[in-house]
């Protein structure tokens, strides 16, 4: 697996990309419908993720990774090398997604391992997630990798009670 950093072309989103992850994220319809980020999860839209996808990476120290395996996109991880609290020293993860028909074969594993290897590339010696209260399938993946819960919240935008798990790097 490889990881490539999406980047904006000419001010937008190439549309062979914006095709491939909609698809990635239309596959994902169970985690989408917990968290409440789109209005209709088994009817997910390219513009509807092109907005998305642009909102996440308009934060400063914002990247979207796009995990590519034999050519083909199996996931997609972002990253926020600062949170908005001032207080909080850590980078955080704030999406990694495999392919839902390719979940429980270890790349989602592999994603993150990619991701926090990058990390520490880049100096950092901890990463921090949120993970949604309601989605134990994700708090039980997270806690298999060595991350600890340290704190419940909301998250920013929808206020949705989250666990905030932390791991040393």
């Amino acid at each position: 697996m490889n990881l490539e950093p999406l980047t904006v072309v000419d001010g937008a989103l190439p549309g062979h990309l914006l095709t491939e992850v909609t698809g990635l994220y239309a596959s994902n319809r169970e985690f989408f419908a917990l968290g409440g980020e789109f209005p209709a999860p088994d009817d997910i839209r390219i513009e509807q993720v092109a907005k998305a996808l642009a909102d996440e990476l308009a934060h400063p120290g914002a990247e979207v990774l796009l995990a590519r395996s034999r050519g083909e996109l199996v996931g997609i991880a972002s990253t926020l090398a600062r949170h908005p609290d001032p207080t909080d020293p850590d980078p955080w993860i704030g999406l990694l997604m495999v392919d839902a028909r390719r979940q429980r074969s270890g790349l989602g594993r592999e994603l993150a391992g990619l991701v926090e290897q990058r990390l520490r590339d880049a100096g950092r010696d901890a990463v921090r997630l949120a993970v949604l209260e309601n989605n134990p399938k994700a708090l039980r993946f997270w806690a298999a990798l060595g991350y600890l819960v340290i704190g419940h919240r909301e998250d920013i935008e929808l206020h949705r009670p989250c666990a905030v798990l932390r791991k040393p790097l």
